[in-house]
C-alpha cells in the first residue's frame, strides 16, 4: 500500500531544481491514508522569502499553514519547493498569503485550510495576513500557531 500512496511523484526522492515562479512550481499529493480520521497538519515555514513588488527588496514571513485534510495530503518536498519559488517572486504580502492559501485549498479539496502569514516589519510596520476556508470542523484540535505579536519576533 505504501509504494502505491507514492506513485506518480516527480520530485519526491530526486533532485530537483527551484522553480523559477510560483506559477511554474507543481504541486503534488498523495492519498490520505485515513480519510475518516479528522485530523489537524500543520506546516511552519519560518524563512519564508519573496520580493517587494515596489522596490525588489526581500520580504520575510513566518508562515504557518494548518489544514484538515480529506482524500489528499500535500507532498512536503512540493511544497518546500512551491514556497521557495516565492523568493524571487513580487508582490505584497496580502498576495502572497491568500494566494497560497486559495492554492492550497483548491488544490487539495481540505474539510478546512487556514494560512497565518506573520510578516518582518517593512517601513516599521509589522503586517500579519491570516486567511481561512471556513469554520474549523467539530471536533478538530487546531493549537494556536505559536508566533508571538511582533516585538523583534525570532
Amino acid at each position: 500500500m505504501t509504494d502505491d500512496i507514492y506513485r506518480g511523484l516527480k520530485q519526491l526522492g530526486g533532485k530537483t531544481v527551484l522553480p523559477a515562479s510560483p506559477e511554474e512550481a507543481e504541486l503534488e499529493r498523495v492519498r490520505n491514508p485515513h480519510p475518516d480520521e479528522a485530523c489537524n497538519v500543520r506546516f511552519t515555514a519560518p524563512e519564508f522569502t519573496s520580493l517587494c513588488p515596489m522596490t525588489g527588496q526581500p520580504d520575510f514571513a513566518h508562515l504557518v499553514i494548518d489544514y484538515v485534510p480529506d482524500q489528499w495530503l500535500v507532498e512536503s518536498k512540493s511544497l518546500k519547493l512551491y514556497l521557495g519559488s516565492f523568493r524571487n517572486h513580487g508582490a505584497f504580502h496580502e498576495e502572497c498569503t491568500v494566494s497560497i492559501g486559495r492554492r492550497l485549498a483548491d488544490f487539495l479539496k481540505p474539510r478546512w485550510l487556514r494560512i497565518g502569514g506573520y510578516w518582518y516589519p517593512r517601513g516599521g510596520i509589522p503586517i500579519d495576513v491570516f486567511w481561512q476556508t471556513g469554520p474549523v470542523p467539530e471536533g478538530v484540535w487546531v493549537p494556536d500557531q505559536g508566533v508571538p505579536p511582533y516585538r523583534g519576533r525570532g
